[in-house]
């Protein structure tokens, strides 16, 4: 376990012990006993992750003594049940049992886990078996309600456990998930920044060096990636569980997830890439061109300098709740997201005069913030390529997303969520439409790659 890890560990909330680095799953028996004692276990899977670790953690436990109940296992795929009903089958099947989850899977088995042992108010174990998204270790489960995904609130896991080798053999898809989910801490991070120059959340300079601190060193070798280089794999692996224990130590998503995820929750919800084959489209690949989207943005801004900014005419146009509502329901008529729609977007409404002060905030500290977040930004372009070294789409194209679905959703994925993000900044100063023009003009950064 790396200094960092142990730092990060330290601030988390819910998990005890992390096991990371390579061939630890020889060590699994012993880390159980550590964190759960004598108690009997059940590993929850699928029929892939039984054969990638599962199998295995289930012989390991019982080899050291470890009562074992036979294994929960999901049939098919994950990607076919992340949903809130899967996590209420998972609850009600172990309501009953007097054992320890022990979760081995990525993303979505996961959040199941996840979810189900928080409702019944039990501490669990995961094993991941991918570098695939930054939740193993994160409070919270991401999973659809009624078609409309959102977090969930419930523990993150007592243990976690990451072997190198194991997720260095998921299929390469995955670990390019991940990179493309990791690299979207960049954008987040700028909207952190952002919101807490307007007064709208503060960053927390702890929770901050855990998430950013790694991040540059475990996105800078994507084509180590791609080649599946186990070194390249565990530091990925690595970032994505610093990400993790960072959301639990702040309790929320704020510093790992920002626009970019905007955009990637509303094309999930929309159900882009659903039957896609031989896999669903993944949420790391929707997180990836999300940030380049939003990067590609904050570049037209930094380019302007606030210098179209009317704060005047900003504040005299900002509409009224009832007035922003029916903006909400223009935009989103899918039943079910346009209902959490308006609850979110009105969540986060404030007035005119609230609007004024926040624009007179981010005008003053707009110097410093500008130079902060052209330090702290990459490139669009260089984001493309790395992602593109990696596997990893890198533009609407790559992930069959319409160009005017993909025009709109800069607009329409600010009405989606409660959290304040530069498209709300930008909305409130009335600048996001005509920096998002320029974006598509002919030569603007998507116009020239249309």
């Amino acid at each position: 376990m790396s200094e960092l890890v142990r730092e990060a560990l330290a601030a988390s909330t819910d998990t005890r012990d992390v096991l990371i680095g390579r061939g630890v799953l020889a060590e699994v028996s012993a880390a159980f006993a550590r964190v759960f004692g004598d108690q009997p276990a059940i590993v929850v899977g699928d029929e892939r992750t039984m054969a990638a670790a599962g199998r295995a953690v289930h012989e390991a436990l019982a080899a050291a003594g470890v009562p074992v109940l036979e294994p929960y296992v999901f049939p098919g795929e994950p990607e076919l049940y992340a949903r809130y009903e899967n996590a209420e089958l998972l609850r009600d099947a172990v309501a009953g049992l007097d054992a320890v989850v022990v979760a081995v899977g990525a993303g979505t088995l996961n959040d199941l886990a996840k979810r189900a042992c928080g409702e019944l108010g039990r501490p669990y174990a995961v094993v991941g078996t991918a570098a695939s998204m930054d939740g193993y270790t994160a409070f919270g489960s991401s999973i659809a309600v009624d078609g409309y995904k959102q977090t969930l609130g419930c523990p993150a896991p007592a243990l976690a456990v990451a072997d190198f080798d194991v997720i260095a053999a998921a299929p390469a898809e995955m670990t390019a998930s991940g990179y493309g989910d990791l690299l979207g801490k960049l954008t987040a991070g700028a909207d952190w920044l952002v919101a807490d120059a307007v007064g709208a959340e503060a960053v927390d300079a702890g929770v901050w060096d855990l998430v950013q601190g790694p991040l540059r060193h475990a996105l800078s070798r994507p084509e180590a990636l791609a080649s599946g280089e186990v070194d390249a794999v565990g530091e990925l692996a690595e970032g994505l569980l610093m990400s993790g224990l960072a959301m639990q130590a702040y309790h929320g998503s704020r510093p790992a997830s920002g626009s970019e995820h905007l955009f990637s929750h509303l094309w999930e919800m929309e159900g882009l890439g659903l039957d896609q084959v031989p896999r669903r489209l993944s949420h790391g690949f929707k997180v990836a061109v999300g940030s380049v989207a939003i990067t590609a943005l904050f570049e037209v801004l930094l380019d302007d300098g606030l210098a179209s900014l009317d704060l005047d005419a900003a504040v005299a146009a900002w509409p009224s709740r009832e007035q922003l509502e029916q903006v909400v329901l223009r935009h989103h008529t899918q039943p079910g997201l346009r209902e959490a729609a308006v609850q979110q977007t009105m969540a986060k409404y404030v007035d005119a005069a609230a609007v004024g002060h926040r624009l007179e905030a981010l005008a003053a500290a707009w110097p410093t913030l500008s130079e902060r977040l052209r330090e702290h930004l990459i490139p669009a372009a260089e984001l493309q390529r790395m992602l593109c070294a990696a596997g990893t789409p890198a533009h609407p194209s790559d992930i069959d997303l319409g160009w005017d679905d993909f025009r709109a959703t800069y607009v329409r994925a600010q009405l989606i969520r409660s959290r304040y993000t530069i498209l709300d900044a930008l909305a409130e100063a009335a600048l996001l439409e005509p920096l998002v023009d320029r974006l598509f003009a002919p030569e603007g950064f998507w116009g020239r790659q249309r």
